[in-house]
């Protein structure tokens, strides 16, 4: 386009015998405010539409440290636009009348996060495919990430289908127009266990947990996955017995003893497992990225004594301090260590690991959860919830962080 505008004005003054000395100045005047508006209409593509310019994108940037700050413009989609929002995170439906905190983005300290670009995203993930593996926060982003898509897949494009007769936990979405696969792999402790939990949700039954072996929900359907994203956290707060070879090594509010402290043996062998599986993997050739701990926020009792989340406006980073719940920091520093060792080894591999550091983002959201407007996935009863996360709102911002990252993989 410079080009043309360029021989277009040289040849009008050379056909009105205009000295070239009389052309410059003008000329040069011209070429600047027409650069000067090309990189303003861009600047303003990518803020309305989230189209951003990849050269100007700041991948050397910490994304996850920042503040979240005010954004009038509000959420990608609407709970009414979005059909693939799982009951209980429908917040809007069962009642929340509050609407200020879908009003707020996130904003690095030194850097800006794009907008969520949904034409971009498809057309860096054509043909691949991509694992959501875990439990329910996993399946929160998940269908957040199919919200967000949802703006440009045409409805009769996208196909689902399920690997057991249970659609709550194993679930594949196929976008045909971007030969796309993206599934969630229900697999709450990422490691083999008893599976009680399939009969009983509650969190006073005892789970065994091999903590050795792989659960094969996922670990046999991931070879060939270009993307599998790791999560997990909230079901390792219930009685747990650990066996490695076949025996008894360890458990956690052993005899039922709910008082008990949090043991996190099986935690940590949960994620070294699951990442020495996907690194042994003779095929495996994708990218692994781990979300790190999702934090709850009841505040003024336990979940189980009154707490409940009724904020509706984020806290800043330093009042985040004072909102810290039970076994988050042991939670977090036990991701990050088995994450960093795992890295390394898959590096000298030549296979590519991100973290994606969530857990001090969205501490500062206890606005976020549903609170007293949560349900029951199973039946049509209300829940005190503050560890799901409303749809639409802040988990939203997980998947312009996996944007952003993917975008950075590929440099």
């Amino acid at each position: 386009m410079k080009i043309e505008v360029l021989e277009l004005l040289k040849n009008n003054y050379a056909a009105r015998n205009i000295p070239k000395g009389v052309f410059l100045l003008p000329f040069t005047f011209l070429v600047v405010v027409i650069l000067l508006l090309i990189t303003n209409l861009n600047e303003s593509y990518s803020y309305l539409y989230g189209s951003s310019v990849e050269s100007t994108e700041n991948f050397s940037c910490n994304i996850f440290s920042g503040n979240w700050v005010p954004h009038s413009k509000g959420p990608y989609y609407s709970n009414e636009s979005c059909p693939f929002i799982t009951y209980k995170q429908n917040c809007f439906m069962h009642g929340r009348p509050d609407r200020e905190f879908l009003k707020w983005r996130w904003k690095p300290d030194e850097c800006e996060l794009p907008l969520f670009d949904a034409k971009q995203f498809l057309k860096l993930v054509r043909g691949k495919s991509m694992a959501f593996v875990g439990d329910s926060i996993g399946r929160n982003q998940m269908e957040s990430l199919l919200c967000l898509l949802n703006s440009v897949a045409r409805p009769e494009d996208i196909t689902a289908r399920y690997t057991s007769n249970d659609d709550k936990y194993f679930k594949w979405w196929y976008y045909a127009d971007y030969k796309f696969t993206v599934t969630i792999l229900w697999s709450p402790f990422l490691v083999k266990s008893s599976q009680t939990y399939l009969n009983d949700t509650s969190f006073s039954n005892a789970e065994n947990l091999y903590v050795d072996e792989a659960d094969k929900a996922w670990a046999s359907h991931i070879e060939n996955f270009d993307y599998v994203i790791f999560s997990g956290g909230q079901w390792f707060f219930r009685p747990l017995t650990f066996y490695e070879n076949g025996h008894v090594v360890g458990c956690q509010k052993c005899h039922n003893l709910m008082e008990d402290p949090l043991n996190l043996y099986g935690y940590r062998h949960a994620f070294r497992t699951a990442f020495r599986t996907v690194i042994n993997l003779k095929g495996f050739k994708g990218v692994v990225f781990m979300v790190t701990h999702s934090p709850n926020h009841f505040e003024n009792g336990e979940w189980n004594k009154g707490g409940g989340c009724n904020r509706t406006l984020p806290v800043t980073r330093e009042e985040s301090a004072f909102l810290r719940p039970y076994g988050l920091d042991e939670f977090y520093q036990t991701q990050v260590e088995e994450f960093t060792a795992a890295e390394k080894e898959a590096r000298e591999k030549g296979l590519r690991f991100g973290l994606m550091n969530i857990t001090g983002v969205m501490l500062m959201r206890p606005d976020g959860h549903p609170h007293k407007y949560g349900h029951n996935l199973d039946r049509n009863v209300s829940v005190n919830d503050c560890v799901h996360w409303c749809m639409p709102g802040p988990v939203d911002t997980w998947n312009e962080f996996l944007l952003h990252m993917m975008k950075k993989e590929r440099l």
